[in-house]
């Protein structure tokens, strides 16, 4: 039910990136959200993108448009679709749709109010094509986390007044501590290895081949489980038999339901080494009680306080990481104190609930062209 103050809006999200992970959960995950709260919400994506075979699970209304690459056809496409489908607002998320989207706006010759919602922390080109497609295109710009927020400011000149971060949440009633002993148990995981885990898409800058090369130095009763898939897998897997580890390593690929997986940790690692804003899987790692290792890369300190929340290492550092992992693997009493510490943390800062009111109010006023 929407809440007395806002009225019901019209919301178009586009997504032009044919790949799988937290920007696109996040986006569905949204519009669900919003839903929800009584607003007629849908995605424009590519046919063959993943997240348009995903729409449906979610409960969010897709429209197929050729908007993955920058070109005539997609710009054409796009205008003609708002053109029968007037609504109140687009809200983008990838550079190809953001472009897009504002060439379609200028086609169009009528205001079309623009949400940019920045997911990574990967560099802004300084040209001036890209400083007018935030600077003016967009009537906000929407970060995943308060670092990349600052890097627009300080970096690009963004105005601090046009830029807000809301961070992905997460449904802490979801993500709860859970028995592990049952759930190794339905997984077919050994219950007499320490287990260490972590859940992304398998790409470089997640730091899989670093967390690989720690376990490596780590005793023969520490396992390690990878959940997600893609681009890496198969150098990870080849790394995996060059240190003979197959006996304790496992790939477990996508999971719908990443929930029981968490719960079959001691420890969750995620390594990241760039692009990271506030990632969801550390968040639904500290909502479900597993104590976390991690690094200080683009959102992630906002979760991550070294010997409060979280241990925190220096990024492509091997030995750092597996010295982190044995000493929460060997104190039980600090494992305990920085999970429960994170998990309130994460109640209280990162829900879902949160990040649907506050991209609400952003969305209510930008269609009345005010200030959130």
């Amino acid at each position: 039910m929407l809440p007395v103050a806002v009225r019901k809006l019209s919301i178009l999200h586009t997504e032009s990136s044919l790949g799988w992970g937290g920007q696109e959960i996040r986006i569905l995950s949204e519009a669900q959200g919003l839903i929800g709260r009584g607003h007629d919400v849908r995605l424009a994506c590519p046919a063959e993108a993943r997240i348009y075979a995903e729409a449906a699970r979610w409960g969010v209304p897709v429209s197929p448009l050729p908007i993955a690459k920058k070109r005539l056809r997609g710009l054409l496409a796009l205008r003609d679709w708002l053109r029968r489908h007037p609504c109140d607002l687009v809200s983008t998320h990838s550079s190809t749709d953001s472009w897009l989207v504002a060439l379609a706006a200028l086609y169009l010759g009528r205001r079309l109010p623009v949400v940019r919602t920045r997911h990574i922390s990967a560099p802004v080109s300084a040209g001036w094509a890209t400083r007018w497609l935030y600077g003016r295109a967009a009537d906000r710009i929407v970060t995943t986390g308060e670092a990349l927020r600052r890097q627009l400011i300080d970096e690009n000149g963004l105005r601090p007044g046009k830029i807000e971060s809301v961070p992905t949440g997460i449904d802490p009633d979801r993500f709860v501590p859970g028995d592990r002993h049952d759930v190794r148990r339905r997984l077919n995981l050994p219950q007499d290895l320490r287990l260490v885990g972590i859940v992304a898409t398998l790409r470089s800058w997640k730091g899989h081949h670093v967390l690989i090369e720690a376990i490596t130095g780590m005793p023969a009763e520490v396992g390690l489980v990878i959940v997600g898939d893609g681009p890496r897998r198969e150098k990870l897997e080849h790394m995996v038999d060059q240190h003979t580890l197959r006996s304790r390593v496992w790939f477990a690929g996508n999971q719908d339901d990443v929930r029981p997986w968490l719960h079959a940790f001691d420890v969750f690692a995620l390594p990241s080494l760039a692009n990271e804003g506030v990632p969801q899987a550390l968040v639904q790692a500290m909502m479900s009680g597993i104590p976390c290792v991690t690094t200080d890369i683009g959102g992630i300190p906002e979760l991550a306080q070294h010997e409060s929340t979280a241990l925190v290492v220096a990024p492509h550092d091997s030995g750092a990481l597996g010295a982190a992992l044995s000493r929460l693997l060997a104190d039980r009493g600090l494992a305990r104190r920085l999970s429960g510490a994170a998990r309130d943390n994460c109640v209280r800062n990162f829900s879902r609930q949160h990040m649907l009111e506050r991209m609400e109010r952003i969305y209510a006023a930008v269609c009345a062209g005010g200030a959130p």
